[in-house]
C-alpha cells in the first residue's frame, strides 16, 4: 500500500527536515536541563567522596559544613580521634569566595586542610594531576584544574599571595564551584580572623563597656580582648573509620559524649540533594514539564498543518475504501518519523553544547533512553487531533474541489 506519510515527506521533505530540526534544539535543551540536574547531584557526591570521610562532626543542631555554617573549636578533633572505631580525624574549614588572580577573579570554595598529612588524610586533595600536595604551613594552594590557574601561578585570598604548587581534577563544591586547597591554618585565618580595623574597634567598644571595664575584672577583660583577635575554629572534623566498625555506633558516641553533631555518609548525601538541591530540583522539573508541553503543542500543529494540506488526498483514500485505521496510522507514522528527526538533532545538540555550559552537566544513557520514548509518545498523542480531523473528512470532497 501507498504510504501517505513517506510520500508526503517525500514530497516536502525540506519543511519537514526544518520542523524536526527546530523540535530537535528544543528536545535538545530539555536533554541539557535534565543533565544540569544530573550534574548538580553528581556534585554533591563528588564533594562527599572527595573529602575521603565516612562521619561528618559538626556544631550541635546544625547541617554544616555545607548546607549551613558550623563552627567547632580545633583541638576537639584530638578526642575523636581516641574514640573507638575512629582510624583518622582531621579539622577542615571551607569559604565560598571570589580567588583573584592578576585582574581576573574566580569564584571557589577555599578549603582548609592540614599542611603535609600523610596520604589519605579526610580533607586533603585524594589525587593530583600535576604537581605536588602542599607542604609549607603557609602560602602554597593546590588548585581544581576549572579555576584555570597553573603550576606556579600566585593568587590572592584575603591578605596573603599564595603559590599554586598542585593541580587536581572534579574538586567542587555541591553548586559546582571549584576547589582551592590551602593549609589550615591560612583557612582559619582568611575565615575567622577579623580585620586590623574591625579589631581595633571591637575593642574600643570592650573597653569601654561598664560591665566589663570595671575594678578588679581586668582578667575578664583580657580575656575578651584575646578572643577577639583568636581564629582557632573550623568549620568541621572529618573522620575515617576503621574497618568494620559501624557508622552509626561511632556516631551515637560522639554525640553522647561530645555533645556534637555528627553525620553519616547517606545523611549528608540526604542533606545535599534532599536539601541544598531540592529547590533547583523542583525548578528544573518545572522547566521540564514546560518544555514537555511546549513540544507537544508544536508537533500538534505541525501534525495538523500537514494534516490540512492533504485533505483531498485522504477524501480520494476514503473514497477507493480505505479504512480508518490505516488513515490513522499514516499520520501517526509522520508524527512519530517528526519525533525521531527531533529527538536526532537533540540528541547531538545536547552532546556537544553539555561542554560550553559554566556548569557541570551530565548526560546519562537512562535519561536519553527515557527521553526517547517520551518523545515518541508525546508525538504519538499530538497526533490524535490530526487524526480525528482526517476522520472526519467527507469522501465527496474529493469530487466536489
Amino acid at each position: 500500500m501507498i504510504s501517505l506519510a513517506g510520500r508526503d515527506i517525500l514530497h516536502a521533505w525540506g519543511k519537514f527536515v526544518f520542523t524536526g530540526v527546530g523540535l530537535g534544539l528544543l528536545i535538545g535543551v530539555t536533554l541539557v536541563m535534565a543533565g544540569v540536574y544530573r550534574g548538580m547531584v553528581d556534585d554533591g557526591k563528588a564533594l562527599l567522596d572527595n573529602s575521603g570521610a565516612d562521619l561528618w562532626v559538626v556544631q550541635q543542631d546544625t547541617l554544616g559544613p555545607y548546607a549551613e555554617s558550623s563552627s567547632l573549636k580545633d583541638d576537639l578533633y584530638r578526642t575523636i580521634l581516641a574514640m573507638p572505631g575512629v582510624a583518622r580525624a582531621a579539622n577542615v574549614t571551607y569559604l565560598t569566595m571570589q580567588v583573584r588572580q592578576g585582574e581576573r577573579d574566580v569564584r571557589a570554595m577555599v578549603v582548609g586542610a592540614a599542611a603535609g598529612a600523610p596520604a589519605g588524610t579526610p580533607g586533603t586533595p585524594p589525587y593530583l594531576v600535576a604537581g605536588r600536595q602542599f607542604t609549607r604551613g603557609h602560602y602554597e594552594a593546590v588548585a581544581d584544574m576549572a579555576t584555570g590557574f597553573k603550576l606556579g601561578d600566585t593568587i590572592r585570598i584575603r591578605r596573603n599571595q599564595y603559590t599554586v604548587v598542585g593541580l587536581t581534577r572534579r574538586m567542587v563544591s555541591s553548586s559546582g564551584d571549584p576547589m582551592v586547597f590551602i593549609p589550615l591554618k591560612d583557612a582559619q585565618e582568611a575565615q575567622f580572623l577579623k580585620d586590623n580595623d574591625a579589631i581595633w574597634q571591637s575593642r574600643r567598644r570592650t573597653e569601654a563597656n561598664p560591665a566589663i571595664n570595671r575594678p578588679g575584672a581586668s582578667g575578664v577583660l583580657d580575656a575578651v580582648l584575646a578572643s577577639q583577635s583568636s581564629n582557632n575554629f573550623v568549620n568541621a572534623i572529618l573522620v575515617r573509620l576503621e574497618p568494620g566498625a559501624d557508622p552509626d555506633e561511632v556516631a551515637r558516641t560522639i554525640y553522647r559524649w561530645k555533645r556534637l553533631t555528627v553525620y553519616t555518609r547517606a545523611q549528608m548525601e540526604d542533606i545535599l540533594v534532599g536539601k541544598l538541591i531540592a529547590t533547583s530540583a523542583r525548578q528544573i522539573g518545572m522547566f521540564l514539564v514546560i518544555l514537555a508541553v511546549v513540544s507537544a503543542a508544536i508537533v500538534a500543529f505541525i501534525i495538523y498543518t500537514l494534516t490540512m494540506d492533504k485533505i483531498r488526498e485522504i477524501a480520494v483514500l476514503k473514497l477507493i475504501g480505505t479504512r480508518n485505521r490505516t488513515i490513522a496510522a499514516m499520520i501517526m507514522q509522520q508524527a512519530l518519523a517528526l519525533g525521531a528527526i527531533g529527538f536526532a538533532v537533540g540528541k547531538i545538540t545536547a552532546t556537544f553544547a553539555a561542554p560550553l555550559f559554566p556548569k557541570y552537566v551530565l548526560l546519562v544513557p537512562q535519561d536519553s533512553i527515557a527521553g526517547f520514548f517520551a518523545v515518541m509518545a508525546i508525538c504519538a498523542l499530538a497526533s490524535v487531533v490530526a487524526i480525528r480531523m482526517a476522520l472526519r473528512v467527507d469522501p465527496a470532497e474529493a469530487i466536489g474541489g
